[in-house]
C-alpha cells in the first residue's frame, strides 16, 4: 500500500463495559474516527483486525483512518494526541517517553504479535544461502557507506557483482531493529541504498533485480514467496530461516521481535468504540494475526494482553529500551512485568 494512504472504513462491535471516565478532554480526537498510525509491519494486522470490527452489526457510523508512517512517524503522532492508537515493531524509546510525558498522553502497552524480521534476495541468486550479522553489520552500517559495494567484500566466496541494497527509511522501527541488532546501534546505517516505508516497494526492489538484497517483515516476505528467497540467519542456534516454527520456538535470533500496540488512555476511557475496537482485536488476536500473514501470540499469551488491558496497566515495560537478541519467551516476560504489580487501591 502506497506510504501516506488513508483507509476510512466503517466498523462495529458489540457494547462492552467501559473501563472509566476520568481524564481530561479529548483534544483532537473526532468522535467516530480511530485514528492510527505507525508501523508498516503492524499495518496490516491492524488493517484485518479493522475489517473484522466493519463486518460486526453495531456501530456502523464508526470509521478507521490507517496511515502507514513508520514506527517513529506513527510516535510523534501519538505523543501530540493526534492518534488513538499507534502500531509499532519496536518499544517505544526514551524520547519518545518524554514527547508524550510532555503533552500529558498516557498509554496502555500491548503485545500483538511476533515478527521474523527477514533478509532476502532475489529467487535467482544462485550464490547467497546463509548470512551472519557480522556479515550484515560489514555490508549495512555507516563506515560500509560508498565502500562496500560488491557481494564479494560482504563474502569472498560470493561474485566480484555489484550488489544493491533495499530497506526502510530511518522512521522505520524495523530499521531502528535491524541495526540495533547487526550495527549495534539503531542509528548506525548506510545511507546510500533504495530506502521506502512501503514495504511492498522494498518487496519489489529485490524481486525485481538479480542483485538485490533487503531486509522487512515477514509478513511481506511470506505473501511473497514466489518472488524472493529468504536467507538463513547465523545464529546461536546455527544457520535458521525465518518461519512460525523457528520463531515460536526461539529458534530464529537475534530477528524475532514482538510486535505493539500503543494505546491512548484518555481516548480508550472517554471512547466506547475505541474500547470495543481494543477489546475485540485482543479477544480475536491469534485469528487475526494468523489472517494477515504474521506470527501469532500463544492463545495463553493473548489472555495475559487480555488482562493487561482489563487491569488498565499504563506506560512501557521496557523503560526507553531496545532490546534485540531476546526469545520469544524473554520477550514477553519483559511485556507482563507490569502484571506483578499490585494494583492501585
Amino acid at each position: 500500500m502506497p506510504r501516506g494512504l488513508w483507509i476510512c472504513l466503517l466498523a462495529a462491535l458489540a457494547p462492552l463495559p467501559t473501563l472509566g471516565t476520568s481524564g481530561p478532554a479529548l483534544g483532537q480526537s473526532s468522535k467516530g474516527v480511530i485514528r492510527i498510525s505507525g508501523s508498516s509491519t503492524v499495518f496490516p494486522i491492524t488493517a484485518e483486525a479493522s475489517r473484522r470490527f466493519r463486518q460486526s452489526p453495531p456501530g456502523r457510523d464508526v470509521r478507521f483512518e490507517l496511515k502507514e508512517t513508520g514506527t517513529t512517524g506513527g510516535f510523534r503522532a501519538f505523543c501530540s494526541g493526534a492518534v488513538a492508537i499507534s502500531n509499532a515493531s519496536r518499544p517505544i524509546n526514551s524520547q519518545e517517553l518524554k514527547a508524550c510525558a510532555a503533552k500529558g498522553i498516557r498509554f496502555i502497552e500491548l503485545p500483538i504479535a511476533f515478527d521474523a524480521l527477514t533478509v532476502a534476495v532475489n529467487p535467482r541468486n544462485s550464490w547467497a544461502r546463509t548470512i551472519s550479522p557480522r556479515e550484515l553489520g560489514r555490508l549495512w552500517n555507516r563506515s560500509a557507506q560508498g565502500r562496500i559495494m560488491r557481494w564479494n567484500q560482504v563474502n569472498s566466496a560470493w561474485p566480484a557483482k555489484p550488489i544493491t541494497l533495499c530497506g526502510p527509511d530511518k522512521d522505520s522501527g524495523t530499521f531502528d531493529y535491524f541495526n540495533k541488532a547487526v550495527n549495534g546501534n539503531a542509528t548506525n546505517s548506510r545511507s546510500d541504498y533504495r530506502s521506502s516505508e512501503d514495504d511492498n516497494v522494498l518487496v519489489n526492489c529485490v524481486a525485481n533485480d538479480l542483485q538485490a538484497l533487503g531486509y522487512f517483515g515477514y509478513s511481506y516476505y511470506a505473501a511473497n514467496r514466489n518472488r524472493l528467497r529468504a536467507l538463513a540467519v547465523e545464529g546461536p542456534k546455527g544457520a535458521v530461516h525465518p518461519s512460525l516454527e523457528t520463531v515460536q520456538k526461539e529458534r530464529y535470533l537475534p530477528f524475532s521481535r514482538p510486535l505493539f500496540l500503543y494505546i491512548n488512555n484518555e481516548q480508550l476511557q472517554e471512547r466506547p468504540e475505541l474500547q470495543r475496537f481494543v477489546t475485540a482485536f485482543v479477544r480475536q488476536g491469534r485469528r487475526i494475526v494468523k489472517a494477515a500473514g504474521a506470527i501469532p501470540l500463544t492463545e495463553s499469551t493473548y489472555l495475559l494482553v487480555e488482562t493487561k488491558l482489563y487491569r488498565h496497566v499504563l506506560g512501557s515495560s521496557f523503560s526507553g529500551d531496545l532490546p534485540v537478541g531476546l526469545t520469544v519467551g524473554q520477550a514477553l516476560g519483559r511485556s507482563f512485568q507490569q502484571l506483578k504489580r499490585p494494583l492501585p487501591r
